[in-house]
């Protein structure tokens, strides 16, 4: 990608070392927890469910943080190194609950990190270029997941079943991400607004601080309707559980993850830069309805030749509306707010990723995967309507030609 700046590069790089990590690890917790560890999906829902919760929760306080410090790369780095001591416990866990405790603080440390690392690559872009670096940032973060779970399934091929050995091992990408951290430089600060208040009583004296600048309405329509699909967005490892069902073995499901992630890094890029060029909403929309789409064709399909397909058909939801996503919450937010405007987005989807994942699970376990899966598609429809009734464009200054 020519014309970025280094920093958002470095940053790329840390988010590629981190998720092929974590990654190595994820596609076989569905496997690792129902099937070694004897969890129920509605723990598996818990797990998940709740990491991600505590995740987002965190991206509020870590965004205020960032907002009124100078300096976010301390934030940034006590995040992904909480996360990187933290990962490799899973390989001594013995029970889920112990899972659930390596993985809520694995996702504390992302939340401390995410919010100041987005409005630092913010920092770095222009009004025609935030769409182009955030689906850079997330293209570098699905590579990461196709090096990590490709390795895992080369690993697991020459020592099949040693799990436990594979999860400790991510040990060592962890510590190249928190090493390249101490590269990249803070972004130049933006200057704090101040309004000149002159009369008789105050004449001579040091002009007062500007009050703070509230969200606007659009980014609070914005987040509405965005609630309403994370309540259907429940987490990727009961899609992993549907393909492990069925392929029965998870040998393989680690590869499976790396080709959805091929095709994230893939799209990643070019939904960001449509995004740029036609408008933020209408790539959002055509990432929500793919997912409906893959949800139903989830709860349709039996054979694993067509879950996996749809299971590759799933990367261009991400490819498509996470990276756009960000780039509508930096359009809508100003800059002195941009940290607060993501810990309130990741909130809302780790929120609501918990009360859909524990529904999903309950649901799953009551009336069937077909049920929970149909569930999530309808929720997702829902929203890709209310985003063009309540959401309107962001403004977007265009190059000229």
């Amino acid at each position: 990608m020519s014309g970025l700046p280094r920093p958002v590069w470095l940053l790329g790089w840390v988010s590629l070392a981190t998720d092929a990590a974590t990654e190595a690890i994820y596609p076989l917790l569905p496997f690792f927890l129902t099937r070694v560890l004897g969890a129920t999906a509605v723990s598996l829902g818990i797990v998940e469910g709740a990491a991600e919760a505590v995740n987002s929760a965190i991206k509020i306080g870590s965004g205020r943080l960032a907002d009124r410090s100078r300096a976010k790369r301390p934030l940034v780095l006590l995040g992904y190194s909480i996360s990187s001591i933290a990962r490799p416990f899973i390989a001594i866990t013995t029970s889920w609950p112990q899972v659930f405790c390596v993985r809520v603080l694995d996702r504390v440390g992302k939340g401390v990190r995410g919010a100041p690392r987005d409005a630092m690559l913010a920092a770095w872009t222009t009004p025609t270029t935030r769409g182009k670096v955030y689906g850079f940032h997330r293209g570098m973060d699905h590579l990461g997941a196709v090096v990590g779970p490709a390795l895992a399934s080369a690993f697991l091929y020459f020592y099949p079943e040693h799990y436990r050995t594979l999860f400790a091992l991510t040990v060592i990408p962890g510590a190249v991400a928190v090493a390249l951290i101490f590269f990249v430089p803070e972004p130049t600060a933006e200057p704090t607004p101040v309004v000149q208040v002159f009369g008789p009583a105050d004449a001579g004296s040091e002009p007062a601080a500007a009050p703070v600048v509230p969200l606007p309405r659009e980014f609070t329509s914005f987040m509405l309707v965005l609630s309403l699909f994370t309540l259907g967005n429940s987490t990727d490892a009961f899609l992993l559980l549907k393909l492990t069902d069925v392929a029965g073995s998870a040998r393989w499901i680690p590869l499976m993850w790396a080709a959805l992630h091929v095709v994230k890094a893939t799209v990643s890029v070019v939904g960001g830069s449509w995004s740029d060029r036609i408008g933020r909403r209408a790539v959002i929309a055509t990432g929500w309805l793919i997912y409906a789409a893959v949800y139903a064709g989830f709860a349709l399909s039996e054979t694993l030749p067509s879950l996996l397909t749809w299971f590759l058909v799933y990367g261009l939801y991400f490819g498509f509306a996470e990276g756009t996503e960000k780039a509508l919450v930096a359009d809508l937010a100003p800059a002195g707010r941009r940290g607060v405007a993501f810990g309130i987005y990741n909130a809302v989807q780790g929120l609501g990723m918990l009360a859909a994942s524990v529904v999903f699970g309950l649901i799953w376990k009551a009336f069937g995967a077909e049920a929970a899966f149909g569930l999530g598609g309808t929720l997702a429809l829902a929203a890709t309507a209310l985003l063009f009734v309540f959401v309107r464009p962001a403004r977007q200054t265009r190059p000229l030609l």
